[in-house]
């Protein structure tokens, strides 16, 4: 069982603000104009081993996959624009892929995903901030153009004592 609930947007297009299931492999239906998958969305579902986003989606929200420790496989979308931060944290992702029109990786996006090995970023990445990849323990390559900058702390894994 899958149900989506959808919220509109001013531009005509939808936010998937809601999710009820219990299936592994989630399917984002494509019918629909979906431009933002909303904060939370996914959270705390460990069931979740691969997820398909449709093309359509331009923003990913914050805490987006936060606790799906089983979520290894994601593709996507080739119009994602903008992730929100902790948008894969504490998720069980190993490989990512992102997208060539996705321009930076806010803070803390993949914060403490301890299987994440390998992250490949798209040509158009410009910044990678600090904390990206905090506690990704087992992270072993990213793979970036040479004009990307990145944050000397995106790879801290002690924060700031606060």
């Amino acid at each position: 069982m899958q149900d989506f609930f959808y919220k509109p947007i001013e531009n005509g297009s939808d936010c998937v603000v809601g999710y009820q299931g219990d299936e592994a492999e989630v399917v984002i239906p494509d019918n629909r104009n979906v431009t933002i998958l909303a904060d939370n969305l996914f959270a705390g579902h460990k069931e979740i081993t691969s997820v398909h986003i449709p093309d359509t989606v331009t923003d990913l929200g914050e805490f987006l996959f936060d606790g799906c420790e089983n979520l290894r496989h994601i593709k996507l979308p080739s119009c994602l624009t903008s992730l929100w931060g902790y948008t894969f944290c504490r998720s069980g992702l190993e490989e990512v892929i992102l997208p060539d029109k996705l321009k930076t990786l806010p803070p803390f996006a993949f914060k403490d995903c301890k299987n994440l090995k390998r992250v490949v970023c798209g040509k158009g990445m410009k910044k990678i901030h600090a904390w990206v990849f905090s506690g990704c323990d087992q992270l072993e390559e990213v793979l970036c153009g040479p004009d990307v900058d990145i944050s000397p702390e995106a790879y801290d894994t002690k924060l700031l004592n606060t």
